[in-house]
C-alpha cells in the first residue's frame, strides 16, 4: 500500500453547506460524512433573551464536514473550502487536515484506495 491519504475536516456554519457540497463535488470530491455538532470558538458565543432572561449560549450550532482525500490534491480541496466559506466574519470555520495511514471497507476488506471505490459487490 503506497497511497497517500489525507483526512480534511471542515467545520463551519450550516448556512454555506450546500454551496460548499456543490463546489466539492465540481472539483471531483462526492463522499464525505456530515454531522452536527455544537461549538466555540474565539467568538464565545452570544446572548438571548428567553422569557425575560438573559441567557448565554456558549456552544452554537455548526457542521463538522469530514473527507478523505487520495486523487484530489489536498491543496484543492481546502482552496475549493476557503473560497466558498469565507465572509471576513467571525464563525467562517476552521479547516483541519490529518494523515491516513490506511482505509479498511467492512463489507469486503479492500484496503487503500480500492476501499474508496465503488463496485458492486
Amino acid at each position: 500500500m503506497n497511497d497517500i491519504f489525507s483526512k480534511v475536516d471542515i467545520i463551519t456554519s450550516p448556512s454555506k453547506f450546500e454551496e460548499l457540497k456543490e463546489a466539492l463535488n465540481a472539483i471531483g470530491i462526492s463522499g464525505m460524512t456530515v454531522s452536527n455538532v455544537l461549538g466555540c470558538g474565539v467568538q464565545k458565543g452570544h446572548k438571548e433573551n428567553y422569557r425575560g432572561l438573559s441567557i448565554d449560549i456558549n456552544l452554537l450550532p455548526k457542521l463538522k464536514i469530514e473527507i478523505v482525500v487520495c486523487g484530489v490534491p489536498v491543496d484543492l480541496v481546502v482552496e475549493t473550502a476557503k473560497k466558498v466559506l469565507h465572509t471576513g466574519n467571525m464563525g467562517d470555520g476552521k479547516i483541519f487536515i490529518y494523515d491516513v495511514k490506511n482505509i479498511i471497507r467492512i463489507s469486503n476488506g479492500a484496503e487503500g484506495r480500492d476501499s474508496l471505490r465503488y463496485e458492486e459487490e
